[in-house]
């Protein structure tokens, strides 16, 4: 048995290897849920419309490496984008890193299984419609919260064994 530190706690994103940094990717896909911005405040609001790359079950894109060849606006997420982008959700692994926060129980570097994302229920699994399927001047009716909502349940701990 090793006590070692787990590298998320032991170093800053930008001292990650390329490998640990896409590690912290826990699989939600709530990044890759398109989101309005009102020109005149600022404000963004996620939608239930997943971009064309992403599949709506795995929650993963499905042309990673080439994304840009098909989504151009793609977001590359950086060490130093992090605290820039308003929009990362509170569950966001990255974004829990930068502010000094551990990870979630459900995270699959904590719970060794990529499915623990979909099981708490805090993934885009089942609840998105590609961007291929709804006009763009119907994104406004496909506005949701739940991006951006934690229960309580989903600190840091796993669920009660009953």
């Amino acid at each position: 048995m090793t006590d070692e530190i787990p590298f998320w706690k032991s170093k800053s994103l930008t001292e990650m290897s390329p490998s640990e940094w896409e590690s912290l990717c826990d699989g939600c896909g709530l990044c890759c849920l398109n989101k309005l911005e009102e020109w005149d405040t600022g404000d963004v609001y996620f939608t239930s419309i997943r971009c064309k790359l992403m599949d709506g079950e795995s929650c993963r894109c499905t042309s990673y490496p080439n994304r840009w060849d098909f989504v151009p606006d793609c977001v590359q997420l950086t060490p130093e984008k992090v605290s820039e982008l308003e929009w990362l959700p509170p569950t966001c692994a990255y974004r829990l890193v930068n502010d000094g926060r551990d990870l979630y129980w459900w995270h699959p570097l904590i719970s060794g299984d990529p499915e623990t994302v979909h099981i708490a229920g805090v993934s885009a699994r089942g609840r998105t419609v590609s961007e291929n399927d709804v006009d763009l001047d119907d994104f406004e009716d496909f506005v949701v919260d739940w991006p951006l909502t934690v229960e309580d349940d989903m600190l840091p701990n796993p669920p009660a064994k009953s």
